[in-house]
């Protein structure tokens, strides 16, 4: 548990997305006879204490676009909200099926176009352009579309309510791609979003009763995670943002093979 807490904790700091597309599965199968619900809940608290871990040295790094990231954390809360309770109208598995083509197709599409998109001398004319300097002395200089981070951040809380998947695996690369932003302020801002939505998920599933016969195995996972987010935000800085795509897209790859083999 702890070794596993190490690689969640280091390769979902890396890429940004808090590291359930790797614990959920490892826990699957050391732990078959587990109920869905307390699966789900001690991922989220370990996704938690990632987070925050993570949030804490990339806050040092000086990486977090702040208000970004709470913007978009708090859009994703009605969409969460709205996907869970439409999960009631809609055939999972048939969605389960088309999304996971899709994330595979984006896998596919970041392996093929890596490079992440400059932001034009036109573009920061027309937008308000944010200027972030890290702690390294690095300048990361971009602009994006608020209204259309803010309704793609809603979409990505309703696909993460329906399927119950952290959301950081779509909103790390629809910050790249879509709003422009750098890949390290993308992985570093995703990271501080996530500490909400995670501690909302965890909290819930505590008043719930749900962590009752599972908080056993947390503090094993807890002792592993926290370095192992300490060391992929290190990571993060040896690396250029084309390597972390890469992970990146390997993460989509298997989060989509993932819900094609829950679909069937």
């Amino acid at each position: 548990m702890i070794y596993l807490g190490l690689l969640t904790g280091a390769y979902g700091t890396l890429i940004g997305i808090g590291g359930g597309v790797i614990l959920v599965p490892a826990l699957l199968f050391l732990y078959p006879g587990s109920t869905p619900e307390t699966l789900t809940a001690v991922s989220l608290a370990i996704v938690f204490l990632n987070s925050l871990s993570g949030t804490i040295a990339y806050s040092r790094q000086r990486r977090i676009d702040y208000r970004s990231g709470f913007l978009f954390a708090m859009a994703t809360v009605p969409g969460t909200i709205i996907g869970a309770w439409a999960i009631h109208f809609l055939r999972r598995d048939l969605f389960s099926l088309i999304f996971g083509i899709m994330l595979i197709l984006l896998s596919l599409l970041l392996q093929l176009k890596p490079r992440e998109k400059t932001v034009t001398a036109s573009l920061l004319h027309k937008g308000k352009a944010r200027t972030i300097v890290d702690a390294s002395g690095e300048t990361f200089v971009y602009s994006y579309n608020l209204p259309l981070g803010i309704a793609l951040s809603f979409g990505v809380g309703f696909v993460a309510g329906l399927l119950g998947i952290g959301g950081g695996v779509i909103l790390v690369p629809m910050m790249i791609y879509l709003l422009f932003f750098p890949t390290h302020i993308a992985t570093a801002t995703s990271h501080f979003a996530l500490t909400f939505s995670a501690l909302t998920g965890s909290l819930t599933h505590a008043v719930a009763g749900t962590y009752t016969h599972s908080w056993q195995v947390l503090p094993y996972l807890a002792i592993g995670v926290i370095p192992g987010a300490q060391f992929g935000a290190w990571l993060s800085r040896k690396l250029q943002g084309i390597v972390i795509i890469r992970f990146l897209a390997l993460a989509l790859a298997f989060m989509g093979v993932r819900l094609l083999v829950l679909a069937f």
